[in-house]
């Protein structure tokens, strides 16, 4: 009869689960339904038979330029749009193909010029039922590569973000031009970079700080970690723009549904795995495969344009050398203070002290009466809200997120976590930051497109020297 009972009561347990799920499923499906009603709203909303041309007039870290004419041409048709108080501009096109979008630089504000003068006329491909984009950079007269223009005078004094950046545009190429962005006049670019770098690598540690707690309790490396970021920047997108909640609450609301995704994953795949005795290399394959069901996930419910969560830029405090707006400010002090309430838990508390003895030793740690599976269950809850709450920090920092923002940082993640020592959360946050220098000051010497590519071989190199990372202990073989 017991037998019975148990089975009964497993039974059950599978019928809630797909239970669960299906509501998941549900719900998903109706946030899609409701970004699509929402997204209809907008002056130009890209279907079957259209695709829309965003086009934006910005002074990086100043404001919009209102009033720039500009023309676009191609496949037969001619258009001709100006900007708006707000610098934006859509253009509805109903055939795909190349359209080139010239700026009338007779148009731009008194003093100014473009900052790429040899990208006009630019060239533009749209597709139907997507979004395209074209930004306009206007810098003073007299910076690299401007000559000096008459126009009228400027008005505004808030940046939009870059709702028109294309599709295909990476977290990489919005992280580069946040970094132009924070340049200004009064700045030394090396201290900029320091600061830039440090802040990056503040928010990185936050968001693969998780990782590393699940690695150093169950030995699992977590390929669908990215995608557990990338759900905290898209959950504050849909409370922002589509919702309309306050930022504040919008951060709340992504940190409390990257804590249920991972106590949901935990529940309904990787607890029966580990029960199951699957080993860690399959379970490790289950993770890029629900990764990249993620993705796709993603992907089908908000497209490939960019969804930044506010609607501006903000305005940007000079402290000595350096330039840094309001909002990263605000960004890094919720980090600091959420890392160092995590220090403090694993130090000091009941639990933290049981998180720590099942990463030493769990066989060890269930015959002194610590339950692992449930701490093995808080560890995977709290890894997702860390990684959901760096999520919204970094495309707060970043000006935007996207489908595929998670999976686009999450080698720098990995690379931080191996740096600084596998299973040790205090090696995270320092390898974080040692990869967020390097990204940013090797733009002394690379070119742009390579920073990412210096943090690896930094990686390479010092785990060569001490192939248990910074803080990592050296583990005896055979």
């Amino acid at each position: 009869m017991r037998a019975a009972a148990s089975r009964d009561r497993t039974v059950a347990l599978r019928r809630g689960g797909a239970a669960v799920v299906l509501a998941l499923l549900t719900a998903l499906t109706t946030l899609g339904v409701a970004g699509s009603a929402q997204a209809a709203t907008t002056p130009c909303s890209p279907d079957d038979a259209t695709a829309c041309l965003n086009l934006t007039a910005t002074v990086p870290g100043t404001g919009p330029v209102a009033g720039v004419a500009l023309t676009v041409e191609g496949e037969g048709t001619t258009v001709a749009a100006t900007t708006d108080a707000a610098g934006k501009a859509a253009v509805p096109l109903t055939v795909a193909g190349e359209y080139t979008v010239t700026v009338d630089e007779s148009t731009l504000p008194a003093g100014t010029a473009l900052k790429d003068p040899a990208a006009n006329p630019a060239t533009v491909t749209v597709a139907l039922g997507r979004s395209a984009g074209r930004i306009v950079q206007v810098v003073p007269a007299g910076e690299a590569g401007a000559e000096p223009t008459t126009g009228a005078p400027t008005s505004g004094t808030t940046a939009s973000p870059a709702p028109g950046a294309s599709a295909d545009a990476d977290a990489g190429a919005e992280a580069e031009a946040s970094a132009e962005a924070s340049a200004g006049p009064g700045t030394n670019r090396y201290a900029q970079l320091l600061l830039a770098g440090t802040v990056f690598g503040v928010l990185l540690a936050l968001a693969s700080l998780g990782a590393n707690l699940i690695y150093g309790t169950t030995g699992l490396s977590n390929f669908a970690h990215g995608e557990l970021v990338t759900l905290g920047g898209m959950t504050a997108f849909m409370a922002v723009q589509w919702w309309h909640l306050p930022l504040w609450l919008a951060i709340v609301v992504a940190t409390a549904a990257g804590g249920l995704a991972g106590w949901l994953l935990n529940t309904l795949l990787f607890a029966p795995l580990r029960r199951r005795g699957v080993g860690i290399t399959q379970q490790m394959i289950v993770t890029i495969g629900l990764s990249l069901a993620l993705l796709s996930a993603f992907l089908f419910f908000f497209g490939a344009q960019p969804a930044p969560i506010v609607s501006g830029i903000s305005q940007r405090m000079q402290l000595g050398p350096v330039q840094i707006s309001a909002q990263s400010l605000i960004s890094v002090a919720i980090a600091l203070v959420v890392l160092a309430a995590v220090a403090f838990t694993l130090a000091r508390t009941r639990l933290g002290r049981a998180t720590r003895a099942v990463s030493d030793n769990p066989a060890l740690a269930a015959a002194t009466g610590i339950k692992v599976e449930s701490v093995i269950s808080r560890v995977w809850v709290a890894s997702a809200a860390l990684a959901s709450l760096g999520g919204v920090l970094l495309a707060l920092y970043l000006n935007t997120t996207r489908f595929n923002f998670g999976s686009t940082l999450l080698l720098l993640m990995f690379a931080a976590i191996t740096l600084g020592g596998l299973g040790s959360p205090l090696g995270a946050v320092l390898g974080a930051l040692v990869i967020g220098l390097v990204v940013e000051l090797s733009t002394l010497v690379l070119p742009s497109d390579m920073r990412y590519a210096s943090a690896l071989v930094i990686l390479i190199l010092v785990l060569l020297l001490r192939p248990q990372g910074i803080l990592g202990r050296a583990e005896r073989i055979g």
